[in-house]
């Protein structure tokens, strides 16, 4: 038993964030994943940094639970090899600019006539149809183009883009979600084989639900409020005496009851002007105020004694450091060290989500450029000559 997916088998044909995240992510859950790179070029993701000596970091992390062949897509012998690799995959992932594979010669009709039940998930931009669908699409831009970026940051500065490819990371989860439910309806419900059509933009499109919904019925443009939340108050990061940062939220009326509790206010229960959180909102501004007063006067460590006695909803602002320290994601298994090459280990995330009976593993941190080419040529059949002789050729 090695995860949940243990019987999955996956072709990575993706470059960069998103595709190949979706991947990781069937990885994590025991999937056998093959990434197929570009010989001599390898993914582009191992160009981007950080750095130590000539190892990227940002490779080593995200292309976990993979195994690396080079091959060339744009050869017809690359080609043949594909199809063979195709026809013992349940799922291919995709993130090629609409048409391209079209262009190439590897049409959905020519990889199904290597596996009339392959699943193929295309991921990109704007979708596969649409006015745009032709676009070049990053998952930056994305944030801009769904309205994410329009509500994110302060009202009197610039829109603030996520620091982490946070579209990318959304759209890895909803393309993995998406071919999970492709495979159940394939084996177990006797349905088709799917394309899953998974767009960038829409990733976190999908999350702005009560901001279409807001605009929609009310004809209200959501704009940036900082760190205070438009469905409640209060709500948002305050500083403590000692200068940390904390974060308190207060989503329904009973946790706001529990904070007012833990300052000895439950005067703002019975309080016309606080007691509900409709009014709180109409004065966000002075609640957050009376929220930042109590903060700034008590310490880290008293507040989150207090605040944890009333069972109130808060975290400390983390940074790595503070991660690294936390024995709650060492007891969770959050921090997995995992040995590498050139490094001698690298700490990754856990996998998530957890699995009582069978659960995911780490089983590798991104492999070397081709690093499984000869094992997975062999799987296929190859002889050692045959072999040599892609080489030779600049095929793989």
């Amino acid at each position: 038993m090695n995860g949940p997916l243990s019987d999955l088998k996956v072709l990575d044909i993706a470059t960069v964030f998103a595709g190949p995240f979706a991947a990781a992510l069937l990885g994590d859950m025991g999937a056998d994943v093959i990434k197929v790179e570009m010989p001599g070029v390898g993914d582009p993701l191992r160009a981007l940094g950080p750095f130590k000596g000539d190892t990227s970091l940002t490779w080593a992390a995200s292309a976990r639970n993979k195994r690396s062949i080079t091959l060339d897509l744009r050869s017809e012998a690359g080609q043949e090899v594909l199809l063979k690799l195709v026809a013992d995959r349940d799922v291919l992932i995709e993130n090629f600019r609409p048409g391209t594979l079209e262009r190439w010669g590897l049409s959905l009709e020519r990889l199904r006539s290597a596996n009339p039940d392959l699943i193929v998930v295309h991921v990109s931009g704007y979708g596969q149809t649409g006015p745009n669908a032709g676009k070049a699409g990053f998952g930056t831009p994305a944030t801009a183009y769904s309205g994410y970026a329009h509500i994110n940051g302060y009202p009197d500065r610039p829109p603030v883009l996520p620091s982490v490819s946070l579209v990318d990371y959304l759209t890895g989860m909803y393309a993995a979600m998406g071919a999970l439910a492709a495979v159940y309806q394939l084996k177990v419900s006797g349905g088709p084989a799917e394309e899953v059509d998974v767009a960038l933009y829409e990733s976190i499109f999908r999350m702005l639900e009560v901001v279409v919904a807001e605009y929609d019925v009310l004809g209200t443009v959501r704009e940036r409020t900082g760190n205070e939340l438009a469905a409640s108050s209060p709500a948002g990061i305050y500083q403590s005496r000692d200068g940390h940062w904390i974060v308190i939220v207060t989503s329904t009326e009973r946790t706001f009851a529990r904070l007012a509790a833990a300052m000895d206010r439950e005067d703002m229960l019975s309080d016309p002007r606080y007691s509900t959180n409709r009014e709180r909102l109409a004065r966000r501004t002075e609640m957050n105020q009376i929220l930042t007063d109590w903060v700034g006067a008590l310490t880290r460590e008293e507040l989150h004694e207090r605040l944890d006695e009333f069972s109130v909803p808060h975290s400390p602002v983390y940074s790595a450091a503070d991660i690294f320290a936390d024995e709650h994601y060492r007891a969770r298994d959050m921090l997995v060290e995992v040995s590498h090459p050139s490094l001698g280990s690298i700490t990754l995330p856990g996998v998530v989500p957890k699995f009582s009976v069978n659960p995911g593993s780490i089983r590798n941190a991104g492999p070397e450029m081709g690093e499984h080419t000869s094992s997975v040529l062999t799987e296929l059949g190859y002889t050692p000559d045959q072999i040599t002789d892609l080489q030779d050729k600049g095929v793989i």
